[in-house]
C-alpha cells in the first residue's frame, strides 16, 4: 500500500465515513502552535467538580447566615448576604467574569470587615446606644415588665419540678392545689400534663419531659432562677418563678403597658409614664424608668466630646499627646533603624549577618508580651531597671506623667526600630552604586552623600511605610494598655482617662468595656469617627506629598 493510500485510509477512519468525497484534512495551524483543546468532557472535569463542591459549602454557610439574620430580623445583613451569595454563584459559574473570580473574595471581605464596620460605627455615633439604651423599644418594654415583677400577695407556694423538653428547653412542672400537674416553658404557659406521676406532692414523672435531678439543676442554676413560665395566656395572671428549684411562686409586674396609648402605668402608684425623645419612659415630674431604648440623637455625641467639660478638657490633652507620640515614635524608630542599617551595610564590617540577626530579635517577640515585660522591668519598687541597673533608685517611670511618656517612647523605640532596620537595609541594598561612584568622583563627602543621595532615595522607598507606621502608632492600643494602662490618671477628670492615653485608648475607656465607667457606645463611636477622619486626612495628604519624591528617580 502506498503512502497516499495509507493517509486516505487514516482520514476515512478519523471521520467515520467509509464513502463519499474525501474529507478535507487540512488544519489551520494555531498561532501559538498549541494543539486544539478537546471539547469532550470539558464542562465536567475535575476542576469543575472541585468548584462545585466549594460553592456548595459557600452556599451552605451563606444559607446558615441568612437564616440567622432572618431570625434576628437583621434585614440589612440579610440583604447584603443574599447579594453576596447571588454574586458569588454568578461569578464562579459564568465564563464572562474571569477578573471578578479573583476580585470577588477581596471585595467581599472589604465589604464585611471594612465598609460594614465603618458604616455601623457611623450609625451608632448618632445614637444613644449604651447602658440603659441597649435594645429596641419592644425589648425595653418587655424588660421593664419582667424586671418590675413582684410576688402576688397571698399567692400559694406550689411544689415545683424543673423539667426539660426533647429540644433542650427548660420548663416547670407545678402541682396546683387540686393535686394536678401543670407544665410550661417561657414560651408556652402552664397546661395540664396528662398521666403525670406525683410522689409526696411533687411531680416525679411527666410524659414527654425529662425531670432534672439536683446535679443537673445546679449545673443550670442561672437558667432556672431566671426562668419565668406564664400562668396563662393573659399576662395579667403573672408568671411562675423559683429560687430554690423546689417551690414556685406567682409573680406579676407592677407596670402595665397600654399599646394603644403607648404608655406605661405603675399600678402600685398610678403614675403614667410616656415615651420621651431620649428613649425612656418619663413621668410628668421628670422621673424615668430604668430601661430605655436606642434612638437617634443627631450630633449630640460629637457635641459632648468637644463641648462637655468632662470630655473636652481631657480630649484636647489626649489629642495633642497622640500626635506627639505617633510622630516621635516614627522619627525615633526610623532614625535608629536607618543608622544601624547604614552601619551594618558597610562591606568592611565583619560578621554583619550575625549583627543583623541580633537586631531583629525584639521584632520577633509579641508586642503585648514585650510591653508586659517592660512594665515589670520599669516598676518603681522591684523593677530590674531601678533595682539592678540604677542601684536601688526609686524613679517613678510609670507613675510620673512625663516619665511615663518617655518610657512609652523608649519602649516603642525598642519594639519598632527592627522594622525600620529591615526596610532600610532592603532599600539600601537596592540603591544604584553608580550614583555613589559619581558622588565620590565629584568630591562629595559622607555627610553630603547621605544628605543629597542616601536620604532622598531612602525616602522614595520608605515614605509609604512611614505613613503606615504613623497610622499604626496613632492607634497603638496594645502598648498603651499593657505598659501604662493610660496612667497616671488626670487628677481633675471625672472620667477614667490619664496622661498617657491616646485617642484609641480613650475610646476604649469611654465605651465602658473595662467596667470602670458606664457603657457609652454612641460617644465611643463618635470618637472613633474622629480618629478615622484624622488618620485618613493625614494619610491622604502625606501620600500626595510623597509623589514629589518620585521626581528624584
Amino acid at each position: 500500500m502506498s503512502a497516499a493510500d495509507t493517509n486516505a485510509s487514516a482520514a476515512v477512519v478519523a471521520t467515520g465515513d467509509g464513502g463519499g468525497a474525501a474529507p478535507d484534512t487540512t488544519r489551520t495551524p494555531s498561532p501559538t502552535g498549541a494543539r486544539p483543546a478537546s471539547r469532550s468532557g470539558s464542562g465536567f472535569g475535575v476542576g469543575f467538580v472541585v468548584k462545585l463542591v466549594l460553592m456548595a459549602l459557600v452556599d451552605a454557610l451563606g444559607l446558615l447566615a441568612l437564616l440567622a439574620a432572618y431570625s434576628e430580623q437583621s434585614w440589612g445583613i440579610f440583604a447584603a448576604m443574599l447579594a453576596l451569595l447571588v454574586a458569588a454563584n454568578w461569578v464562579y459559574f459564568t465564563r464572562r467574569a474571569l477578573p471578578l473570580k479573583y476580585l470577588l473574595p477581596g471585595l467581599a471581605f472589604l465589604l464585611v470587615y471594612q465598609v460594614y464596620v465603618v458604616g455601623y460605627t457611623g450609625y451608632v455615633a448618632f445614637t444613644n446606644y449604651g447602658d440603659g439604651h441597649n435594645s429596641t423599644k419592644e425589648q425595653a418594654i418587655e424588660a421593664l415588665l419582667v424586671q418590675n415583677e413582684r410576688r402576688v400577695e397571698g399567692s400559694p407556694a406550689s411544689p415545683l419540678t424543673v423539667v426539660e423538653s426533647d429540644a433542650g428547653e427548660l420548663g416547670f412542672a407545678v402541682v396546683d392545689d387540686a393535686g394536678e400537674v401543670r407544665v410550661g416553658t417561657a414560651a408556652e404557659p402552664l397546661e395540664p400534663a396528662a398521666d403525670a406521676t406525683v410522689t409526696d406532692g411533687v411531680a416525679t414523672d411527666v410524659p414527654g419531659w425529662t425531670v432534672l435531678d439536683r446535679t443537673r439543676v445546679l449545673e443550670r442554676q442561672q437558667e432556672v432562677t431566671t426562668l419565668r413560665v406564664p400562668v396563662s395566656d393573659d399576662p395579667k395572671d403573672g408568671s411562675v418563678r423559683t429560687q430554690d428549684a423546689r417551690t414556685g411562686y406567682v409573680f406579676r409586674s407592677v407596670l402595665e403597658y397600654d399599646a394603644a396609648a403607648d404608655t406605661m402605668t405603675d399600678t402600685s402608684t398610678g403614675v403614667v409614664y410616656t415615651p420621651g425623645d431620649e428613649g425612656r419612659f418619663e413621668a410628668p415630674d421628670g422621673s424615668t424608668l430604668a430601661v430605655g431604648w436606642r434612638v437617634t440623637v443627631g450630633f449630640e455625641n460629637f457635641t459632648t466630646a468637644f463641648a462637655d467639660a468632662r470630655y473636652s478638657g481631657p480630649f484636647a490633652k489626649i489629642l495633642t499627646w497622640t500626635f506627639a507620640f505617633a510622630l516621635l515614635s516614627v522619627v525615633t524608630t526610623f532614625l535608629l533603624g536607618m543608622f544601624l542599617a547604614i552601619a551594618f551595610n558597610d562591606p568592611r564590617l565583619r560578621g554583619r549577618k550575625i549583627y543583623r540577626t541580633l537586631m531583629i530579635l525584639p521584632y520577633a517577640m509579641p508586642g503585648f508580651l514585650a510591653a508586659l515585660l517592660w512594665a515589670g522591668m520599669l516598676n518603681r519598687g522591684y523593677g530590674f531597671v531601678n533595682q539592678v541597673l540604677l542601684g536601688g533608685a526609686g524613679i517613678p517611670w510609670l507613675t510620673d506623667p512625663w516619665l511615663a511618656k518617655v518610657s512609652l517612647l523608649l519602649v516603642n523605640l525598642w519594639l519598632g526600630f527592627p522594622y525600620m532596620f529591615l526596610i532600610c537595609t532592603g532599600a539600601l541594598q537596592s540603591l544604584p552604586g553608580d550614583v555613589y561612584e559619581a558622588a565620590r568622583i565629584d568630591g562629595a563627602g559622607r555627610w553630603r552623600t547621605w544628605r543629597s543621595i542616601t536620604m532622598p532615595l531612602l525616602l522614595v522607598s520608605t515614605a509609604p511605610l512611614l505613613i503606615s507606621s504613623f497610622a499604626f502608632n496613632f492607634n497603638n492600643f496594645t502598648l498603651i494598655k499593657m505598659l501604662t494602662d493610660g496612667g497616671p490618671r488626670f487628677a481633675d477628670a471625672s472620667v477614667p482617662l490619664g496622661h498617657t492615653d491616646i485617642l484609641i485608648s480613650m475610646v476604649y475607656n469611654v465605651s465602658g468595656l473595662d467596667g470602670t465607667a458606664p457603657r457609652n457606645y454612641g460617644l465611643a463611636s463618635a470618637l472613633s469617627i474622629v480618629i478615622f477622619l484624622v488618620v485618613g486626612t493625614i494619610s491622604a495628604v502625606a501620600f500626595r506629598q510623597t509623589r514629589k519624591l518620585e521626581e528624584l528617580t
